[in-house]
């Protein structure tokens, strides 16, 4: 189908056809019609022979002889007009698709009906819709497509409804059984439509009964086309840093995202995680409205399970990849999971199962989030607990993957002190470590020895009280190894007790008022300073008070010969 002709100045070329014929027959003029910026110099015979409006124009004007008529209004401009002419001229012209619906609004608007002049312009509009728009999906959404600019009156003459009922029909059908490839092409058709239009398609469909995906199919296309820049498709693959300044300002694109979401049906698991998450970053990067973000947040939540790291890595960094975009969804999305899987637990009655299947999958996809953020300068370690906090320990059967996050977030932020990384290590359950994980955290430098002690000191227990298992290591190698460990450990204590010693010492040296009593000689008493040394170190001893069942363990075990001093630094 050809398509409109462009205008030169604002008034096409083909306008001069009538002229140029009428020119030919060397009958003068007598009308100048105008519309618009383009004036047509026309007669006013031909005119009213076609359009009864004209007609009546022309006998109730109060001017004895009307040499002007302005048709401003029309549908259409003077691109459909000119048309218009050239039918009242019997000239050929084409009728497309494209300016189908704007003929027939101009006939309908001048009168140009069947009942004033057989075989009129709304008459021929009319069978061109029915044998060539119509049969169509294409057709049909191109003529919808062009009823925009057309309202109110493409809607009075029910072109609007009569195409959204033909294409809906046409859509569902072909949604069942594609008659070409790729089967979801139809999408594409209907994404040129403006918002309202699409979302009236998207209602008649569901009217018709089209399932939760046929319209998720045909809704992903569309804001995946509309907000080419903001959206990426399913596969990951998009843009990085939109420019939103190309075709929409920032409120446009903030209303088109909202009706958008507006759309989407009820079932929750009717479209990709990895979807929910690109929307639900650009609707917090357009500053959506409330009620927006939180509906694509509980869309996210509810399929959790399925979730990947990569998609929550989508809904956390900004568009350039270099800086975390937004941790509070993440946090409420999680937290909204967790309260739901504990809901079904108590009303299934199940209280015996200590996690779902579904919570051991996210507690492990957020311990693998929490070691891809842990890089970055900007997550701080409350920020970090909080949502390493939001998964229930029993969904952990080990932590090794937290134990992973904890020692890449002190590798990225090596100036923690020694309570700060005993706040991080708190989320962290030390007697739930593999084996291997206890061996190498034994070997870290970067964790406090509060933490080492404590799993090192577990793992004594369990082999004096024959509590090792059956699939895990020899347990004289166990048992050889973890001693070893302890003596170690040991070793690095008593260096720490050292140095507090002499720090205490200085501090005593510092302060005389600290001295205490002084000798016959006017010094120091040794007795008091080292007996104040004695209760120091005692408290630091992780052995005074341990749990009740150490007096399990053999003597033998205390009483291993210390190998020669060295200090313990493996990296």
């Amino acid at each position: 189908m050809a398509s409109h002709e462009k205008s030169n100045g604002g008034i096409s070329v083909a306008m001069e056809r009538p002229g140029q014929w009428l020119l030919s027959q060397k009958i003068p003029t007598d009308v100048e019609v105008k519309v618009g910026k383009a004036n047509f110099s026309l007669h006013k015979f031909m005119l009213v022979a076609k359009s009864n409006y004209l007609r009546k124009m022309v006998i109730e004007s109060k001017e004895v002889d009307l040499t002007r008529i302005d048709l401003s209004n029309i549908p259409g401009g003077p691109e459909v007009f000119e048309k218009v002419a050239s039918f009242c001229y019997n000239i050929d012209f084409e009728i497309t698709v494209k300016n189908v619906a704007a003929l027939r609004c101009a006939a309908e608007y001048l009168e140009m009906t069947d009942q004033y002049c057989d075989d009129n312009l709304a008459g021929r509009t009319e069978d061109f819709l029915v044998q060539v728009a119509f049969p169509s999906v294409s057709g049909t959404i191109l003529v919808l497509k062009s009823c925009e600019d057309l309202l109110p009156m493409a809607e009075d003459l029910k072109i609007v409804q009569r195409c959204l009922d033909v294409a809906s029909a046409k859509v569902c059908k072909e949604a069942i059984f594609p008659s070409r490839s790729p089967s979801n092409w139809w999408t594409i058709e209907l994404s040129v439509l403006n918002v309202a239009f699409f979302g009236k398609i998207i209602a008649a469909m569901q009217r018709r009964g089209a399932k939760a995906l046929i319209l998720a199919m045909a809704i992903i296309t569309y804001a995946e086309r509309s907000l080419p820049g903001l959206v990426r498709d399913h596969s990951g693959v998009g843009t990085k840093s939109p420019d939103i300044n190309d075709s929409h300002s920032l409120d446009q694109q903030r209303e088109l995202l909202e009706s958008i979401v507006a759309l989407f049906p009820r079932e929750k698991a009717a479209f990709p995680i990895n979807f929910l998450c690109c929307l639900l970053r650009a609707a917090i990067f357009l500053k959506a409205s409330t009620n927006c973000k939180k509906e694509l947040e509980k869309r996210v939540s509810s399929i959790l399970e399925h979730v990947t790291v990569d998609d929550l890595l989508v809904l956390s960094f900004s568009y350039d990849g270099e800086r975390l975009f937004n941790l509070e969804s993440v946090r409420r999305i999680i937290s909204a999971f967790v309260e739901k899987e504990k809901s079904v637990t108590v009303f299934s009655g199940d209280l015996q199962e200590a996690c779902s299947a579904p919570m051991e999958r996210v507690a492990k996809m957020v311990d693998a989030y929490l070691g891809e953020i842990a890089i970055y300068g900007e997550l701080s370690i409350s920020k970090f607990n909080a949502i390493a906090t939001l998964v229930p320990k029993a969904a952990r059967k080990v932590d090794d993957d937290l134990y992973r996050a904890i020692d890449i977030y002190f590798k990225a932020h090596p100036n923690l002190d020694e309570i700060e990384r005993e706040k991080a290590c708190s989320v962290m359950n030390p007697l739930k470590l593999s084996p291997e994980a206890r061996l190498h955290a034994s070997q870290n430098k970067r964790l406090p020895v509060r933490t080492v002690l404590h799993a090192l000191y577990h793992d004594q227990l369990k082999l004096r009280s024959g509590m090792v298992s059956r699939d895990g290591p020899h347990p004289v190698a166990t048992r050889s190894q973890v001693l070893a460990d302890v003596s170690l450990v040991r070793e690095n204590e008593t260096l720490r007790s050292e140095l507090m010693m002499m720090k205490m010492y200085v501090s005593d040296m510092s302060n005389p008022k600290s001295q205490g009593t002084t000798s016959s000689k006017g010094g120091p008493k040794k007795t008091t300073f080292f007996s104040s040394m004695t209760k120091t170190l005692g408290k630091l001893n992780p052995f005074r008070h341990g749990p009740k069942d150490a007096s399990n363990i053999d003597d033998d075990v205390a009483d291993v010969k210390k190998p020669r001093r060295r200090r313990f630094s493996i990296s």
